[in-house]
């Protein structure tokens, strides 16, 4: 059987054209580099086969030395921890890693390296660690003497904090972190510190709040590395609420959580933190305008009046129109200084920063003020549709795609159309599909054809989707004639028409369930079995699931399940369970050979049923491959099986307990 497979794979690669490892031809043309000391060509090369190849540790290791060579230690370093990742036991790598880390200014993950080796007995490794640990240990207590002396010397407790950070002692190093920034709260780096630390302590809780009050506010690098460290989804009230008991006094936190809180419809407790964000800075014209209209709006026209005439005696004519609007006073001529395109490109440039930093409804906000003000730019209207459809708001998605297919830009507007396409059926109030699955089999010597074309309907937001459908059963050889044993034809299909009306579920992770009733109309007009039409009823749960490297994907190994409970009336109301499983490897997509992509797997496949007929009960295992063809519809996949069966009931059974088969056909579907 493993011949067999090993056949078939390098037969695949022969038909594909290319080497059984899709990164030879690059790291070919990098060694040969390398040798030449083409050291540029050699790096280019590499990371080519990394792209082909990204879970071989060999490759980034060659890198890694490569990039040594030209005096990348920083490069070098990152390849060689890819490697240590990939590749646990390589302690030379890890070695390697560890010693680059410590010239690249990295001495706590370097001491941390060495301390895991030095324990298995290597003496470089132990020489290494002492060098890095001892002056650590000897500064750590140099200045906790100096803190004896003079509690509030800011250097101390920052110079402490950094070593034992260095020396992972993480509490000593949190407890000096938070004493030097409240020693000197202008020193906003600290709170980035700190939350680092109490996130490696696993005091995620405070370390949100911490690295909230840092990621808003100055200087833009803290925030952005706070950023970074906090959670993808959006701050909580709480976490607001104590980075502002912590920072009081950071405007940008404060005037964010109050807009959050009149998003929330908390009007009283927004106006509570606008009046503050007044107080500390009064001539901050937005918040005295956002004060100025809660008031307003309460009916306080006493307390709003000298507010708002603050906005309209300052210098924002944008901000001032608003205060008109809200008075009821005629507007001005509003400046031409920013234009709308500027600030489209502002808002788009905001956008692409919230959404790297995972904030959404953020980059949603930049997005829509970038196409009010330029409302053709459909890039703009493609990244709205990305983003709704991430937010699972695939009504607006549809929107935006459909817009943006109409894009000049080839590659905008095919992508665009792509996409409309993939969502548009969820939401059509009629889907048709159709799939056709034609195949040969050795074991019956016949060929047969199975069939659907189905149209549901969508009832609102139901769970459920009526449907009519049409099905065809049938075969080519019809019938492996009468013996002696059994002197009645036995047909190898219902050869039919089957025509329904049924209900279908949506998918639920992967599980859908379904009822149909029907005619079922032989097609056979010399078959004496089975009347011209009769009553077809059937339905059960199906459950499909795949896992890895899928068709349509990059290369490497998945596995696939399909699990059937089927009930059909006609073969005495009977009840059969369908088990196939297929494990392989997937090759990745080619651009010029003659098949689009492939795959090798091997099956395990069983059938059962209830009233425990030998037809409906074997198990089977072999190889098989699939592949695309290039220039053929993309829903159409071809398939070579080799099985090796066993029935395991055996009882009336006319046939040998055990069989082999050769299958071969097509699968084609497509939705409308």
């Amino acid at each position: 059987m493993i011949r067999i497979i090993l056949i078939l794979a390098l037969a695949l690669a022969s038909i594909n054209g290319q080497n059984p490892d899709p990164a030879y031809g690059p790291l070919e043309q990098a060694y040969a580099a390398l040798r030449a000391k083409s050291y540029d060509q050699a790096i280019a090369g590499f990371r080519q086969a990394i792209t082909l190849a990204p879970n071989r540790a060999s490759i980034h290791k060659d890198l890694a030395y490569v990039l040594l060579k030209i005096g990348d230690n920083e490069g070098a370093r990152d390849q060689f921890a890819e490697a240590m990742r990939l590749d646990p036991s390589d302690q030379h790598v890890a070695m390697e890693y560890a010693f680059l880390c410590y010239e690249t200014k990295q001495q706590s993950v370097a001491r941390r390296i060495f301390d895991r080796i030095r324990k298995t007995g290597d003496a470089t490794a132990e020489q290494a660690f002492q060098n890095i640990d001892r002056p650590l240990a000897e500064g750590i207590a140099r200045w906790k003497k100096a803190l004896e002396i003079s509690p509030d010397n800011f250097s101390a407790h920052q110079e402490l904090a950094a070593l034992a950070e260095q020396r992972d002692e993480l509490a000593l190093a949190a407890e000096h972190y938070e004493k030097a920034w409240r020693l000197k709260p202008g020193e906003r780096e600290l709170l980035l510190d700190l939350g680092r630390v109490w996130k490696l302590e696993g005091r995620n809780e405070e370390a949100n709040y911490v690295l909230l009050a840092a990621s808003r506010g100055e200087p833009a690098r803290v925030a952005e590395k706070a950023r970074e460290l906090l959670p993808s989804r959006y701050p909580y009230v709480y976490e607001f609420e104590k980075a502002l008991d912590l920072d009081p006094n950071n405007f940008e936190l404060r005037r964010e959580f109050a807009y959050l809180l009149l998003e929330m419809g908390k009007k009283e407790e927004a106006e509570q933190q606008f009046q503050k964000l007044n107080q500390i800075s009064p001539d901050d014209l937005l918040s005295a305008a956002q004060l100025g209209f809660l008031r307003l709006n309460r009916g306080d026209y006493t307390a709003a009046q000298p507010l708002l005439e603050q906005v309209l005696k300052g210098g924002d004519e944008d901000l001032a129109d608003r205060v008109r609007v809200a008075l009821k006073l005629p507007q001005t001529m509003r400046h031409r200084g920013t234009s709308a395109q500027q600030t489209s490109e502002e808002a788009k440039s905001m956008a692409d920063k919230s959404l790297k930093a995972g904030y959404l409804k953020d980059a949603l906000k930049y997005l829509t003020i970038a196409q009010e003000n330029d409302p053709v730019d459909f890039n703009v209207m493609l990244k709205l549709g990305r983003l709704y459809n991430i937010m699972h708001q695939d009504r607006e998605a549809i929107k935006w795609f459909k817009l943006a297919s109409k894009s000049p830009d080839p590659s905008v507007s095919k992508e665009a159309d792509q996409s409309y396409h993939n969502l548009a059926p969820a939401f059509a109030l009629f889907r048709t599909t159709f799939w056709a699955f034609p195949f040969y089999s050795s074991r019956w010597h016949d060929a047969f054809g199975y069939a659907q074309v189905k149209t549901e309907m969508k009832l609102g937001n139901l769970p459920l989707r009526p449907y009519i459908s049409v099905r065809f059963v049938g075969d080519v050889r019809e019938t492996i004639g009468s013996t002696l044993s059994n002197p009645v034809p036995q047909y190898l299909s219902e050869t039919s028409f089957i025509f329904g009306v049924g209900v279908t579920t949506l998918p639920i992770h992967g599980v859908v369930g379904w009822f149909e009733a029907g005619e079922a109309v032989k097609y056979l007009t010399n078959r004496t079995d089975v009347g011209a039409m009769i009553p077809d009823y059937r339905g059960g749960i199906a459950y499909a699931k795949g896992f890895g490297h899928l068709m349509g994907s990059s290369g490497g190994f998945f596995f696939e399940s399909n699990e059937d409970g089927v009930f059909v009336s006609r073969f005495q109301d009977d009840m059969l369970a369908y088990s196939q499983n297929r494990a392989g490897y997937t090759f990745g997509q080619t651009e010029t050979a003659a098949l689009l992509q492939a795959q090798i797997y091997f099956n395990f496949n069983g059938t059962a049923d209830r009233l425990r007929q030998y037809w409906a009960n074997y198990v089977e295992t072999g190889p098989g491959v699939r592949f695309k063809v290039r220039n053929l519809p993309k829903g159409m996949l071809f398939s070579v099986n080799f099985m090796r069966g066993a029935y395991t009931v055996n009882e009336y059974n006319p046939r040998r307990p055990n069989f082999f088969d050769l299958r071969a056909g097509f699968w084609y579907a497509f939705t409308r």
